[in-house]
């Protein structure tokens, strides 16, 4: 008797392994996940030749740059996301849970605090309505068909933002780019809508200044 409630008990922490393994394998990866699944990945994508970083499960820097080489190299959408389409290229298991394309929003922790270094990095020192105004900008572009639809695809996106390009992307984010950060998130957008903002006193791109400004907060032009 005792016996054949072992094997009942067997039979439920199965079954219950596998309800957890589908809702893990569910979801797209992105900048910040975590688990069992990003690990495969970066085990495929350094076996490849993708990724250099450590095995360690988490979806850092050098896991969204190896991702990106892979997508491109694979005719697949860069935005550093691994959805369905690059899990079906990776030769990963999905579930019919992750059929749907991922929406063009924003709303874990990790990108809120993605979000904040950027604002950190590249605004510290304007005023705060410009601080809110370079993070509604990240949002715009994560909206826009033109861009990578995640944050970190928008901030990591080659050659986008200067803070990322000096490292000051990885400076911690002081209390007042995390709160222009949640005001951003919140749907503050006082760029007017803007796609991008440059200094005038720095900028030496003449593309930029041919676009049409917005509005002018601090040293930054808020341009479309």
């Amino acid at each position: 008797m005792q016996r054949k409630y072992k094997r009942i008990f067997l039979l439920i922490i199965i079954m219950l392994t596998a309800s957890i393994e589908s809702v893990v394998y569910s979801a797209a990866l992105s900048w910040g996940s975590k688990g069992s699944e990003v690990l495969e990945a970066q085990r495929k994508l350094k076996n490849w030749g993708y990724y250099t970083g450590p095995l360690d499960g988490a979806y850092g820097a050098k896991m969204y740059q190896a991702v990106i080489k892979f997508q491109k190299r694979n005719g697949l959408t860069p935005d550093g996301v691994i959805g369905n389409a690059t899990k079906r290229a990776l030769g990963m298991r999905i579930t019919p849970a992750t059929t749907t394309t991922p929406s063009r929003g924003v709303s874990s922790r990790d990108d809120y605090t993605l979000l904040a270094r950027l604002i950190h990095g590249e605004a510290r020192g304007e005023p705060y309505i410009g601080k809110v105004a370079v993070g509604a900008v990240v949002l715009n572009r994560v909206k826009s068909s033109k861009f990578p639809n995640s944050i970190a695809g928008v901030i990591f996106q080659p050659g986008a933002f200067t803070a990322v390009a000096d490292g000051q992307i990885w400076l911690n984010p002081d209390d007042e780019s995390l709160r222009a950060a949640r005001d951003a998130l919140s749907g503050w957008d006082p760029s007017g809508g803007a796609l991008y903002y440059y200094n005038p006193a720095k900028s030496t791109s003449g593309w930029i200044w041919s676009r049409p400004v917005i509005t002018v907060i601090g040293k930054h032009r808020f341009a479309r």
